[in-house]
């Protein structure tokens, strides 16, 4: 699209199905790579990413050429099937229904940036849920509690 101008910067989180800590160490940088393949395949630019054995974080500098529920679908439907093929987890991967999406700031590409990759520091201190929560108060997004990613933990009380 010629003269069309942007700068659209979108942070997304979304979990494992139940929440299990599946993403091991050993292979969630190959993960990564792929995701920001993925993006990058779509015509967008991968800022950050990072996450836990069970959520993932991605910041994406996007164009308009799709919707973000097009270009979250799609990373989530390749990259869970490359994690079956690969075979790198017990039984069948799968991400959670559902994602966040926050719209950030140019000035707050740095922080974004910083609080991505500082996951493993930040989660000693808060649960995936409470991050979650924190982010839809944050951003003054309704939501209902039954459709919060629960931790499995919780499940099992």
């Amino acid at each position: 699209m010629a003269n069309t101008y942007t700068q659209i910067y979108i942070h997304t989180v979304f979990a494992v199905q139940d929440r299990t800590s599946v993403i091991q160490q050993t292979w969630k940088e190959r993960l990564y790579k792929y995701i920001t393949g993925i993006i990058q395949n779509e015509g967008h630019k991968l800022i950050a990413i990072n996450g836990r054995p069970d959520h993932i974080h991605i910041f994406i500098g996007m164009k308009p050429l799709q919707s973000i529920a097009a270009l979250v679908q799609k990373i989530k439907a390749n990259s869970s099937k490359w994690i079956n093929e690969n075979r790198l987890c017990v039984g069948r991967f799968s991400w959670q229904e559902g994602y966040g999406a926050f719209s950030c700031s140019h000035s707050q590409i740095d922080s974004v940036v910083k609080y991505i990759m500082n996951q493993e520091v930040h989660h000693k201190k808060v649960t995936f849920t409470e991050e979650y929560r924190r982010f839809l108060k944050l951003f003054d997004i309704e939501y209902d509690a039954r459709y919060i990613f629960e931790d499995v933990s919780s499940l099992r009380d």
